[in-house]
């Protein structure tokens, strides 16, 4: 039986879905957009896993998969510590700071004036291997026609858990300074199993419950099945600073920027197309 949980949005256990026009679609339900998890080998193939059954868990391998109904955001908004009713909401993707880009910003603003904000990284699991003999696998069970060739590939995933983590705490490492250095939020996504693991591998044996003065922010998810649908739910929340981080990894931080630095990057890009709906 294939791996696969979620293809293109829909749950692989939902005999009523039309799996076949979502391969032709290559939809994210998510982003609104045509899915970005393309085969190496065809780019005009879109792969359409979300998430995969791995020890007995459903995991999360993409990470527009964790926007669904922008909850991740939402429970953030405690942490615009600045906002005001009458702000608007921006969400602006993928803005550069040192150390690397930051997933998103959730920005409140007022006239397009830049009031306060939170950065928010998504981490999602990091696969060795391929899914696509178990996409096509699971293609082949809905009776779909696929490469007879992909059929016979017996190859297939795990999971990258040290490896993964060691990034995004690397990342959050350098970027955690110059949150803090500003009296600012950063926000780290991750599910559950990506959480518990976080804690078995690496020292945060300090870091344990949730202050909001604290510059760094981490929110868990777990996955729940639930009338033949896998939907998100926050499940834990710690915080700390950029010393709680730099104790798991005793690296250092790359350079701060300044207040206005960051303010100059978000204000141009405050455009309707970025308005954060609550729905």
């Amino acid at each position: 039986m294939s791996k696969i949980s979620e293809f293109f949005g829909l749950n692989c256990l939902d005999t009523s879905q039309n799996f076949e026009q979502a391969m032709i679609n290559q939809n994210c339900p998510y982003t609104g957009n045509i899915c970005t998890k393309m085969r190496k080998s065809d780019p005009d193939v879109k792969i359409g896993t979300c998430s995969v059954k791995y020890q007995n868990n459903d995991v999360i391998i993409c990470p527009f998969r964790l926007l669904e109904h922008n909850q991740i955001f939402i429970d953030c908004l405690h942490l615009l510590t600045m906002h005001e009713p009458g702000n608007e909401l921006y969400l602006i993707p993928e803005v550069q700071i040192p150390g690397g880009h930051v997933d998103y910003f959730l920005v409140s603003a007022k006239n397009k004036h830049v009031k306060d904000f939170i950065g928010i990284e998504l981490q999602t699991m990091d696969t060795t291997g391929t899914v696509w003999p178990d996409r096509q696998k699971f293609l082949n069970e809905q009776n779909i026609a696929v490469d007879e060739a992909d059929l016979e590939n017996k190859k297939s995933f795990g999971m990258n858990w040290k490896m993964t983590l060691k990034t995004i705490l690397v990342q959050m490492h350098h970027k955690s300074e110059t949150f803090e250095h500003l009296n600012k939020h950063l926000v780290l996504i991750i599910q559950k199993p990506l959480y518990e693991r976080m804690y078995s591998d690496f020292n945060f044996d300090g870091i344990s419950g949730v202050r909001i003065g604290d510059p760094v922010h981490i929110h868990s998810y777990d996955f729940i099945r639930e009338n033949n649908k896998l939907n998100l739910s926050l499940d834990a929340r710690v915080s700390t600073d950029s010393a709680g981080i730099a104790n798991c990894l005793g690296l250092k931080a790359e350079r701060k920027m300044g207040l206005q630095d960051i303010i100059n990057i978000l204000e141009p890009k405050l455009i309707d197309a970025n308005r954060l709906l609550i729905v």
